[in-house]
């Protein structure tokens, strides 16, 4: 844990140091601590300044899509859309080398302490509503993620928030009871979500129904969302972003089968894929008036079992299926040869976090039928065990790795029944914990606490599989704090450890995630968090 300091700049220069080298590569700008941000200030500046605004981007929307409103969405897929309508106190960006976090609202930031953030807000942005975006709109958001009812999955991301104090119109303080180190991701307004600020009003007008009508200040308005046929966009022509944006819609088409919306971008009924997946890279490669966007990703994919329930709720059966999977078949005949193997949930992009050299230690799950038959010996059920696998169209290996993890655990005494449903039901199905096993993937993390905190602490609302384990929630909980990144990275590994040692899923691979756009569609920003920013794109 982190000591107090009585020295302002002191408490200044540790934060910075702390979340700059806890991100590595993907570095807090330098200008953080000294409250001004220099890097692209102009684009930055409050002035009004609406762009020029023609065409017309149509784009296939492939995964599921749950709710547009960002504080209880659990998926990138409609953060997608979600990151076109509305803005964050910060942002993600990528330089092509390094992704980082900067102001977005906020005109400024200052660390007033280790564990005090005062943010100055842009002048004169409004809500698509003609709200002012102010100071007591970013405190309603806040609080709306951090203690709201029902309560948001987001919220353990400002549990460590103590008090929203608006000091002014455009002036908010955010004193936290500890240093927090994820706090660059968390307010963020895309992949962090607990930072994505909504207009009040709209929020007291629909009430649970925002999902479906959301307003927020982004470059663009929602106009509707058509069930089984798109959801539309118009340019926001008071964007306070100066040049943006430059087209005037936007349509997400709600299309399921990535093969039929190939077809469609390429016969040029639409513009671009909100995902490519891998089974169609080597054929878009090909095709000269498309280009692919796309690298390995912070991501992680398992094989998930649910732990409160016979028969995975017996440790020993549980590290059988982790080690009788192969996953050099799975990356070759599910990943069509461009994933790379998971040993753990931590990523290759988390510089200092991850081990690069993890394949030759013994840490982790990876193929090992020899191990997996001694694990299987001790299980409680020495007969054959029937489990049923449900799995559906969704992500970017749809079915395929179900199909490919049966027959390996046919060598282990387990039989797989596998059910195919829709993908609403098979979320639905997750959520209620009504399965014995799944395959699933979390996406676009920046940081080893989302990596792995949420998914698996005790209670935690995207814990679906039941696991529990109180040293897990120490060591994590005690990261959260720490400021030196090889020891935080130590902590980390000791609670990956548990939890592979107990194996509530079976890790698989880090993934690739590929956008591609039409060569007419100009100025899109690929962010390797699965974003599809409109901001500055334009058709030509």
């Amino acid at each position: 844990m982190t000591n107090d300091h009585s020295n302002s700049d002191d408490h200044r220069r540790i934060l910075e140091e702390r979340i700059s080298a806890q991100l590595g590569r993907r570095a807090l700008l330098k200008g953080v601590a000294s409250g001004l941000v220099a890097a692209g200030a102009a684009s930055f500046f409050p002035d009004i300044a609406s762009a020029q605004q023609s065409g017309h981007i149509r784009i296939a929307a492939i995964k599921h899509i749950d709710t547009l409103d960002p504080h209880f969405t659990f998926f990138l897929s409609a953060v997608q859309i979600i990151n076109n309508i509305h803005n964050g106190l910060l942002k993600v960006t990528y330089d092509g080398q390094n992704v980082r976090f900067e102001p977005d609202l906020a005109a400024s930031w200052d660390l007033e302490d280790d564990r005090t953030h005062l943010f100055k807000l842009h002048s004169n942005v409004t809500f698509h509503d003609g709200t002012p975006c102010d100071a007591e709109a970013v405190k309603f958001s806040l609080l709306r993620v951090k203690q709201g009812k029902p309560v948001s999955p987001h919220a353990w991301k400002l549990e460590l928030l103590q008090d929203v104090e608006v000091v002014d119109p455009l002036t908010v303080r955010l004193r936290f009871s500890r240093p927090y180190a994820f706090l660059p991701v968390a307010l963020t307004g895309s992949t962090g979500r607990a930072g994505t600020i909504v207009s009040p009003a709209a929020v007291a007008k629909y009430g649970m129904d925002y999902g479906r009508n959301p307003v927020g200040t982004g470059p663009f308005k929602f106009v509707s969302w058509k069930d089984n046929n798109s959801i539309e966009l118009e340019a926001n022509p008071d964007y306070f972003e100066k040049g943006m944006p430059k087209l005037q819609r936007a349509s997400f088409v709600l299309i399921d089968e990535a093969s039929t919306a190939l077809a469609a971008l390429v016969s040029g009924q639409i513009d671009g894929m909100t995902d490519c997946p891998m089974q169609l890279v080597n054929q878009v490669k090909k095709i000269p008036n498309l280009s692919l966007y796309g690298e390995i990703e912070g991501n992680y994919t398992y094989v998930g079992m649910n732990n409160k329930s016979a028969p995975f709720n017996d440790i020993n059966l549980r590290r059988a299926v982790a080690f009788a999977i192969d996953r050099d078949a799975i990356i070759k005949q599910a990943y069509f040869g461009l994933a790379k193997q998971a040993f753990s949930p931590i990523s290759p992009p988390m510089t200092g976090y991850y081990d690069p050299d993890i394949a030759n230690t013994d840490r982790g799950h990876r193929f090992d039928l020899a191990k997996a038959k001694e694990f299987r010996a001790k299980a409680e059920n020495q007969g054959e065990i029937e489990v049923t696998y449900i799995m559906a169209e969704r992500g970017p290996v749809g079915t395929r790795v179900a199909q490919v993890v049966a027959p390996m655990l046919s060598q282990i005494g387990i039989k797989v029944k596998l059910e195919l449903l829709e993908p609403a039901a098979w979320v639905q199905r997750m959520k209620d914990g009504n399965f014995q096993m799944l395959d699933f993937d979390w996406v676009a993390d920046l940081d080893p606490e989302e990596t792995i905190f949420p998914e698996f602490k005790t209670g935690g609302s995207w814990n679906y599989w039941g696991w529990a384990s109180p040293e897990f929630d120490r060591l994590c909980i005690e990261a959260q704090t720490v400021i030196d990144v090889p020891k935080r990275a130590e902590l980390y590994r000791k609670a990956e450890d548990i939890l592979m040692s107990e194996a509530p899923v079976a890790m698989l691979a880090h993934m690739p995630i590929y956008k591609v756009f039409s060569k007419k569609v100009q100025g899109f920003n690929y962010i390797p968090c699965d974003l599809v920013n409109l901001h500055g794109v334009s058709k030509v």
